[in-house]
């Protein structure tokens, strides 16, 4: 079978920055074994698959490890292929997912996701990723990732991991976030994975489900802009609305295609 294939830059309006990704539209799902495969293949941090019905658009999101239950950047990347290049005229997506029910709302030539709040409460750090971290945080906090803050950016500019110890932490579908005041936005990030094929995700979105909520709160802001400090950076217009978060975005298409699967 003959599907088309898009790889599009998320959270970035600038060719080769911000987080690629895979979408592949679907007439029906194929083996979940064989959906891995094609994200393997693919070699992106996300491959996003959906099946469109009258009624609804499924979309489940695979990275070459593992299925994820959330993504932002490849759920952005959807929409973007659903506007730009299936010519969808609707100026807000809803998807079914295995979090519930996510939006992304178009605004001119920016997208927002429409995600729930992840709010962190604090914990006290494993000793196994005491031993990854070259600089401790000052504060440590716990949703679906962990979220590590620190002093200054210079200070997340300069985290390295190590991954012996790292790859002992067993966070399912999760991360480590690290988060510090921004020296010219509200906030920056990083964010890393254990025992993933890619150490350090370029730009997150699902991260800011729990950074959104806790960046509010601190500093007393519904809307901020943020910054992910990857190779390839990314930025991200962030809002606080109680139990859910919109995290904004632009996109660019890197790719149009084919891709043939035997199965």
């Amino acid at each position: 079978m003959k599907y088309s294939i898009y790889q599009i830059d998320a959270f970035t309006n600038t060719l080769f920055k911000g987080n690629p990704a895979c979408v592949i539209p679907l007439n029906h799902w194929l083996d979940t074994s064989v959906l891995m495969k094609i994200a393997q293949e693919n070699a992106v941090p996300e491959t996003a698959f959906f099946v469109q019905t009258p009624q609804e658009i499924e979309l489940r999101w695979f990275t070459p490890d593992l299925e994820m239950d959330l993504c932002g950047h490849a759920t952005l990347a959807t929409a973007h292929v659903l506007k730009t290049h299936l010519h969808h005229q609707k100026s807000e997506f809803s998807f079914n997912t295995k979090s519930g029910q996510v939006k992304v709302i178009v605004q001119g030539d920016r997208y927002y996701l429409d995600f729930p709040t992840r709010k962190p409460q604090s914990v006290k750090l494993p000793i196994e990723l005491q031993k990854a971290l070259n600089i401790m945080p000052i504060q440590s906090l716990k949703s679906r990732d962990y979220v590590l803050v620190y002093k200054t950016e210079a200070e997340l500019r300069s985290i390295q991991i190590e991954r012996t110890h790292f790859d002992q932490l067993n966070l399912g579908t999760g991360g480590v976030i690290v988060t510090a005041l921004g020296d010219k936005v509200d906030f920056v990030s990083r964010y890393f994975t254990p025992q993933a094929s890619i150490l350090e995700d370029p730009v997150t979105g699902s991260a800011h489900c729990s950074l959104i909520p806790f960046w509010a709160e601190k500093l007393q802001k519904e809307s901020m802009l943020a910054q992910q400090l990857s190779k390839r950076g990314g930025q991200l217009f962030c809002d606080a609305k109680g139990e859910r978060v919109l995290i904004g975005g632009y996109a660019v298409t890197y790719s149009e295609g084919v891709c043939y699967v035997d199965c």
